[in-house]
This record gives structure tokens, sequence and C-alpha cells, in this order.
């Protein structure tokens, strides 16, 4: 075993600038490392789309929403509100909030829009919300709100600027008093969604419970995840909630997004594992070049008494190197890329189409591993028709030619 890898990095190794199975080997290695560099940056790229649109959309909708199932608006204090605290209370740093939502009219001199109002409990946003402010805080204060960039800028709104607010509802009904109030703008934030950044206004519950008419009552509740692995929960979750409440995760509010996105990950690995895969025809043609470049060195090594087992080894161990050092180039080339793209955002996209303004990068372990070992298991593959041939040689057709 070690004098046929000391012979397969000879060969692969060689100083000597004429020596063929040397620069075959270093060719095949370098069409790997392109291969699988490509591949861990598309499936990086991918996951970092979905990763990234993923966290905006749970940002604003919560992984969770609880919400009567007709409609209805929900006491405080409900059985729903017991249950959610019972289940999920301080599990995976588990946030519960519960939230007023409605149709309402914002107005600024002679212009009007619908958009919709959300009342959030507690004090402040909570911190995936927050992280998404660009301007103010996120502090929900007795008469402050906040709204989107898109916005603030289609009507020329700042930080203190004063917005009346009416209740849709309200205007609709002639038998109704208007409902309506005046807000301070207190922060501004930007996703890069237009449909949140263009239609939700935040504000503290209670002033959404008087805009919309519904004190002491709430639309539901809100559930955010600080942990990813929540799954155990959402089984129970499934489980224990009954009429009249449903729940509602951010992905199945938004399922076509997230479908689409799934689809499009097979085609993904497919157009560019193709990338990989002329590098392992590559590897193939190499080798077997190199087979019928050393004829007369294997002939050699059979007639001094290495057996054909040892030969096979020979080239399986080429081809087992060229997969581990091509692998480790290619995985460490899409991490250069990758990390610099992560901090210098050289690669932009449209914002209005792809919900962010640069190319996302999100590196899975997991996947990185999966690929590495393929390339590897694929060097192996592809090695082991040329070491067939070099084992079969004959010693004395080998001399022949010599």
């Amino acid at each position: 075993m070690k004098l046929s890898l000391h012979l397969a990095l000879r060969h692969l190794n060689s100083t000597d600038k004429s020596n063929f199975s040397s620069f075959a080997g270093k060719l095949s290695i370098i069409g790997l490392a392109f291969g699988i560099a490509s591949l861990i940056l598309t499936l990086s790229v991918y996951q970092g789309f979905e990763n990234t649109i993923s966290n905006k959309i749970a940002s604003f909708d919560g992984h969770y929403r609880f919400q009567d199932i007709l409609g209805r608006p929900i006491d405080e204090n409900s059985d729903l509100n017991n249950l959610l605290h019972n289940i999920i209370d301080n599990k995976n740093g588990s946030i519960i909030r519960s939230f007023v939502q409605g149709p309402a009219l914002i107005r600024k001199g002679a212009n009007a829009e619908g958009v919709i109002i959300e009342g959030v409990s507690g004090n402040s946003l909570v911190q995936p919300l927050d992280n998404l402010l660009i301007n103010g805080t996120g502090t929900l204060s007795k008469n402050s709100i906040i709204i989107g960039k898109s916005l603030s800028d289609k009507y020329g709104l700042a930080i203190g600027d004063p917005l009346v607010i009416f209740d849709l509802s309200s205007i609709s009904d002639i038998s109704a008093m208007y409902r309506l109030k005046q807000f301070t703008i207190g922060g501004i934030f930007h996703s890069g969604l237009s449909e949140y950044d263009n239609n939700i206004i935040y504000t503290s519950i209670q002033n959404a419970q008087y805009l919309l008419g519904v004190e002491e009552k709430i639309t539901g509740k809100i559930v955010y995840f600080t942990q990813n692995n929540f799954s155990s929960i959402t089984e129970i979750l499934n489980e224990k909630i009954r009429y009249p409440y449903y729940s509602i995760s951010w992905k199945e509010k938004h399922h076509t997004l997230f479908k689409w996105l799934e689809v499009q990950k097979l085609p993904i690995i497919v157009i560019f594992g193709m990338i990989s895969l002329v590098a392992i025809v590559n590897i193939v043609s190499a080798l077997t070049m190199i087979t019928l470049d050393k004829i007369k060195t294997i002939g050699a090594l059979q007639a001094v008494g290495f057996r054909k087992k040892q030969i096979n080894l020979i080239f399986l161990s080429k081809g087992a190197i060229i997969g581990i050092i091509g692998s480790l180039i290619g995985l460490f080339i899409a991490l250069v890329l990758g990390f610099i793209q992560m901090k210098y955002h050289i690669l932009s996209i449209s914002e209005d189409i792809y919900f962010m303004d640069h190319l996302p990068i999100s590196f899975n372990i997991n996947n990185i591993l999966l690929i590495l070992i393929m390339g590897i298991i694929s060097s192996l593959i592809a090695s082991y028709w040329p070491s067939k041939i070099a084992a079969n040689i004959k010693p004395a057709d080998a001399m022949r030619y010599e």
C-alpha cells in the first residue's frame, strides 16, 4: 500500500517538465477543483437566497401565527394564550406576542393610500424586525408608528413627521363615526420585500385596538423562534391546536414562493453538476493516457514481482489523490470567493426583482461535505477503468515496443 501510494505521488509530482503523467494529473486536479468550486458556490447562492427570503418574511409574519378560524377577535387571556405558553414558552428561544391587524387609510396632505396597520404587544419591535430598521427606533410609544422605506419615499415622510391614519372599516360604514388618530413617525424599516415595505405600518397594540375598535381584543398570537430547529414543537402545535383556532407558518403563508425555490434546486444541481462531470471525464482520459505513457514502467514493475493488485492500487491511488487535492482546492476557491462576496457585495442584483440588493452567500456544512465526498468517490470510480487496463498489461507486451 505504501509503495503504491509512493509511486502514484512520484508520477503526479514529478519535477521533470517533460513528464506527461505529472502534467495530465495537474490538469485533472485543476478541472476537478473548478467543478467542485462551481457546485459549492451555486448551492451556497441558492441557500443564501432561501435563508435571506425566509428570514425577512419570518421577521414580519413570525414563524407561526395563531388566529380564530372565522377571523373573529380573541380575548387576550383566552385558552389559546394559556395553551401557547404551556407548549412553547421559553423553548428554542421562543417569543410570543399578541397582535391586532386590520385595514387602514393613511393621509398626508391631499394624498391617501390604503395600508395594513398592525399593533404588536410589548414596548418595542421584536429583534428580527428591529434589525430591519434603517432610521429611528423600534420603540412602540404612545403615538409613534413605524413605516416602510418605500412608503416614506413615496410621500416624502421622515422621522418626526405627523401622519393621520383612518380605520378603513369605519369609513365604509355610513352609520358610524370615523375613527382616526394622528401619529408621529418613529422608525423606518427596509426589507426589499415590496409587499411589506409599501403596505405594513407598525404601532403599539393599544393604538391599533383603539383605531380598529377592538378594545381588550386581539387578532391573534405571533410566535418567533430564535433557534432554527423547532420541528418537534411544530408537531406538538399541530396536535394541540383545535377549533376555533388555527395556525399558519411563514412558509405555509408563502408556499408558492418557497415551492418555486424548491423546484429550482434540482435543475441548479444538475446543470452545475455537469461541470463536475466534465472534470470526472477528464480524469478518466488523463489516467488512461498516463497508463499508455507508462506501459514500459508497468512492464518493469511486473517483471520485478509486482502483482496485478499492486498495479491496480497505484492507479486507484492516483485517482484518490486527484480527487482529494482537487476537492480541497475547489473548497478553498469557493470559500475565498464566497467570503469576498459576503463582505464586499461585489455582485449586485435588482432588489425590485430578487428582494435583496446583492447576491447572497450562505455556506452549508452538510452540502459542502456531501460535494467533497462525492468528488472523491467520483474520482476513485473514474480511475477504476484505467487501473484495470494497467493491471492487465503483460510484461512481454510492455517491453516489446521499447
